[in-house]
């Protein structure tokens, strides 16, 4: 089987765990350099996973001759600097969500990609759920009729760190976390119009001194008239809850589960008790492996990218709509919201 040399930059958590499935559960491909600026960590993760080459530069892994293609998982506001650089040396690229902060930044990303000619996928692993992947075979194949309404819930069992919140690299709750659910309804539904959002702190007021919020509901309308709801919350303390739920003319769909462990315990004097899902780790650890082999398949049988620059673009227009909705009170025309 011929394998995909790819080069991998971005060693956080989920860094950490694309190195193993890139060295150890996806056949078609080779990890053959990692790099992240941080102190020794490049270092330490190519001695753990057995990669021949680090850097603290990732521009120098990118212009590593020996690397076919990269795997960026860097923080959302350098994605820009990153991608382009690939762009200019025509290597296939994989970025994780969301594509930067800004349309204006998504727009230059497009623009560089679109002039090399250069493969790029974007990262939305829950389209590699299989869940979610059974959701859209049936739907497409009208088991529940045309679409109607779209309805996403996600709740993460605790906050993130004040600096990982901060808008400033994360570009807020509702884009950061959010653009997730933004992504499937676009999936499933098609394009949004417009969009109205309520938003605040007020489960961690510390959130609110980087200018964050912890609980949010979007309404969306969809440019056929359909509808469409997210909840957000990070503030789910009971376990890590990721649902969607379809609802056709002739049926519904819903996915999504809650427990973890397939135990349920029953007792007269607890009553009826199961753990629950206790992250995202957990909750996608085979559509994380699912997407990155997805991604060197189609590179190395040269299939068009499923999930594009344009998707990255169209999901986050949509995120920064709710944002803006959310900070004004008054609905927004997703078309209104340029990269300008």
């Amino acid at each position: 089987m011929k394998r995909l040399n790819v080069g991998l930059i971005g060693l956080g958590r989920l860094g950490r765990v694309y190195a193993r499935d890139l060295t150890g559960r996806i056949p078609e491909t080779k990890l053959v350099a990692v790099a992240d600026p941080t102190g020794t960590l490049a270092q330490d993760v190519a001695a753990e996973f057995d990669v021949p080459r680090s850097y603290t530069d990732p521009l120098a892994l990118i212009d590593d001759t020996g690397v076919d293609a990269i795997v960026i998982v860097t923080p959302t506001h350098i994605h820009r600097e990153q991608v382009i650089a690939a762009a200019t040396r025509k290597k296939p690229t994989f970025c994780e969500k969301p594509p930067a902060l800004f349309l204006a930044d998504v727009a230059e990303m497009k623009a560089a990609i679109d002039k090399a000619g250069m493969f790029f996928q974007m990262g939305f692993m829950r389209r590699f759920d299989a869940g979610y992947a059974a959701a859209k075979t049936h739907i497409e194949a009208g088991r529940i009729g045309q679409p109607l309404v779209f309805k996403a819930t996600s709740r993460d069992p605790f906050r993130p760190s004040l600096e990982y919140a901060n808008p400033a690299s994360s570009g807020g709750m509702l884009i950061d976390m959010g653009i997730h659910d933004f992504d499937l309804a676009r999936w499933f539904m098609g394009e949004v119009r417009i969009v109205s959002a309520i938003g605040a702190t007020i489960a961690y007021p510390e959130l609110a001194t980087v200018g964050d919020i912890d609980n949010a509901i979007v309404s969306l309308t969809f440019s056929s008239g359909k509808l469409g709801v997210v909840d957000l919350t990070r503030s789910g303390i009971y376990g890590y809850d990721i649902s969607t739920e379809i609802l056709g003319l002739e049926g519904t769909i819903r996915i999504g589960y809650l427990r973890e462990t397939p135990i349920t315990v029953m007792t007269k004097a607890h009553g009826v008790s199961h753990d629950t899902v206790p992250y995202f780790m957990e909750r996608f650890r085979d559509a994380y492996t699912n997407q990155l082999q997805n991604f060197a398949q189609n590179v190395l049988q040269e299939r068009p990218a499923p999930v594009t620059i344009d998707d990255g673009m169209e999901a986050l227009r949509v995120g920064v709509a709710a944002t803006r909705a959310r900070e004004t009170g008054v609905s927004v025309t997703v078309a209104d919201v340029t990269a300008s």
